[in-house]
Formats: C-alpha cells, structure tokens, sequence
C-alpha cells in the first residue's frame, strides 16, 4: 500500500515539472507553389498624405484639369480712329483733325481642334482686329486670324497660324441637357491674369436657362436661350467657356447683369448654349459669315411713330411688313404687305435685329409660327420654310 502510494505522488511530481516547448505563432503568410518554393507576403500601408491628396480630387478638379489645356488668353490690337483739336495760326481757331491710335483690348477663348480653330466672343476679336495673339496655358503665344465674326449673336472664329504641334482641345456638351442646379465652372483670362500661364477658375451652378434679353434697338447684338450661372464673370472672361463637370463646353461666357447696382460681378452671368455656338461657328467655318438656309419670302421693317402717322396702324411694337415675294413662303402661308408680325414663334418681336436671331432657330423645311396683325384682328400664319423659288 505505501509503494502504491509512493508510486502515484513520484508521477504527480514528474507531470509538475514538465514544461512543454511553445512554438511562435508566425506572423507572415507562407504560400507554397507547385515547385514547392515559399514567399512572404506583407500588407501594404497607404500613406496618410497620399489618403488626404486622394480625397481632394472631386468632379470639378477633374473637369479643370481635362479643360485647362485648350483655355487661351487672347490680346487684340485695334486702330481706333478718333478726333483731336488742333489750333491753326492762320485762321486763329481751332480745327477738329481725324486721329488713330492703337488700342489693345483682352479676352479668353478656348481651342475646339487640334489644328488651332478657337472660339471667342466678336465683342473679343472683331473685323477690326488688326492683330490677334493667343496665349497657351504653356505660356507660347501664337498669331491667330480672323476666321469670320457674327455681331449679332456674338461670337467669333480664330484660327491658330501655322500650328508646331498638335494643339489641347474642348469638346462640346449638349446644352439642352443642362440641368438647373448642376455644376458650372467658367474659365478664362479676368483683368488679365493670365501671365503665369494658368486661367483662373471659378465655380457656380447653373442658376436658370432659357434667358433671353431684349435688345436696345441700337445694340445690334440679340441674346436669346441664354444659360445663367452664379459662378464669377468678370472683364476679361469673356469668350471663355462654360464648362460641367465632365470638363465639357455647356457655353461661352459672355456678359454679366449688374443690375444698375455697380460695374462688377453681383451673381449674374450669362453664356451663349453650346447649341447655337455650333450652328454659328460651323457657318463661320464654311464661309466665314451667317445667313438662313431658307429664304421667308418677305421683306419687313420695325415698327415706328412715322409708319403708325403714315399709315393709321395701331400703336404696337413689331414689324411692318414692306413687300412679299409672290413665289416665296410668305405669300403661301397669307402674309401680305401691311401686316404687322407681333410674335415668330413663341417669341415677341423686339426689333428687325431681333425677328432675324429668332428665324436663325429655324431650318430649311421646318414650320415657323408668325404671329401678325392686319386691321385691329390677330391671325397665326404657318410658314414652311423653304428657299424662294423661280417665277412659275
């Protein structure tokens, strides 16, 4: 009995001091192969500045980056012609004489080809031009001609001489699309900042479209369909485009309204769509001026104190009808010398200037809606529209 027990506390001792190995656990992952060789394979750590560089970057970083390039300063030289006072001993008086001096102007534009056409504003770049230098974003000035320029819907066509290289350009967005709300970002050359070779940004919304502004009936220039922005226009932007968030042209920016309360920025700006700036440009392009594709058939003037004295009409804004071709649209559809076009289409007419921006919305064999007045009724004639043709 006592060696049994003895036995048993002998085995509980030895159990006691036993102290098995512990193997580490490995902190790395071993793979093994086909050829039965091993590689470690470690978690890459990401920086926190590279997380916080990754985290700026966002739509409108990345449609500045995409456009910048085909943004160009544009500097014009002008010969104004003007009159000074000069004193002549002879007749003891002063005399008016004609003078000229140059006068240099500046604006923005954007490169729509890689062989150099641009577009700007003709308020920009005129046929007054005497010069034209562009200004890349890489700070190389090129000379540009005058391709052609449209007064009355503002724009004009540059195009780069003898291009060394294969030029950044912008593509054009669907302005029909454009969505109120939705990013607007307007680039371009303000107060001629443009030294350092980079154009200024700045970022808005697109406050409203569809903005038309009736002219001055001495303002040649018609604005219709324009898009609003509250991204910042300033002197200088003109020209420049318009751009969304995927670094596409939705206008070119134009002009701003102050609203009589100062000459600077106050949330106003305007662009001319994306839409009428390719109708525009591609005629400027093909023969270097605007002109309908159809011929109306009629012939008409504004309304004025003298006509509604001459003529006993009534006293409203619009345009007489002066003649009417017998073989043209106009005659077909019952328009007659006399009458008085108060709206085309949906729109009132504001004065020649105007009637001929609204007809340019249309094409050849479209239906154009005219609205007229002949002996105090109002009738709605509807124009197919076509090119007048021969005697029959």
């Amino acid at each position: 009995m006592i060696k049994t027990v003895t036995i048993v506390f002998l085995c509980f001792l030895w159990i006691g001091c036993y102290k098995p190995e512990i193997q580490p656990i490995p902190t790395s992952i071993t793979v093994t192969g086909p050829s039965e060789a091993t590689e470690t394979q470690s978690v890459p750590e990401v920086s926190k500045t590279e997380a916080i560089s990754e985290s700026r970057r966002n739509a409108i970083t990345n449609a500045v980056e995409k456009a910048s390039p085909a943004i160009v300063s544009i500097t014009v030289t002008e010969v104004e012609t003007g009159y000074g006072r000069e004193f002549d001993p002879f007749f003891f008086r002063f005399f008016a004489v004609p003078t000229q001096r140059e006068v240099r102007s500046m604006g923005s534009g954007f490169i729509i080809s890689e062989d150099g056409l641009i577009v700007t504003n003709e308020h920009v770049a005129s046929k007054s031009a005497k010069t034209i230098v562009v200004t890349l974003t890489d700070g190389t000035d090129y000379e540009a001609e005058l391709l052609g320029s449209d007064e009355l819907a503002d724009l004009a066509l540059l195009k780069i001489k003898n291009p060394d290289k294969k030029l950044p350009f912008v593509k054009f967005s669907d302005s029909e699309s454009v969505m109120v709300g939705e990013w607007a970002i307007a680039m371009g050359n303000p107060f001629g900042l443009f030294a350092d070779g980079q154009p200024s940004v700045t970022v808005g919304v697109v406050s409203a479209t569809k903005r038309d502004f009736r002219p001055d009936p001495n303002e040649p220039r018609v604005y219709i369909d324009m898009i609003q922005t509250d991204a910042a226009i300033n002197r200088g932007n003109s020209g420049g485009p318009l751009v969304n968030s995927d670094g596409e042209v939705i206008g070119v920016n134009t002009f701003i309204f102050t609203g009589g309360t100062s000459s600077g920025f106050v949330g106003l700006g305007f662009a001319i769509p994306s839409e009428r700036v390719q109708k525009i440009i591609k005629q400027l392009e093909e023969s270097g001026n605007v002109s309908l594709d159809f011929d109306p058939g009629m012939e008409f003037t504004q309304m004025t104190r003298q006509l509604v004295y001459q003529y006993r009409l009534p006293a409203i804004h619009g345009l007489f009808v002066t003649s009417v071709n017998k073989n043209g649209p106009a005659y077909e559809c019952g328009i007659m010398p006399g009458d008085i076009i108060i709206r085309i289409g949906k729109d009132k007419v504001g004065s020649e200037m105007h009637a001929w921006a609204l007809m340019r919305e249309y094409e050849e064999g479209e239906e154009m809606k005219v609205t007229l007045v002949r002996e105090g009724n109002q009738y709605e004639a509807k124009m197919t529209l076509r090119k007048s043709v021969a005697g029959r």
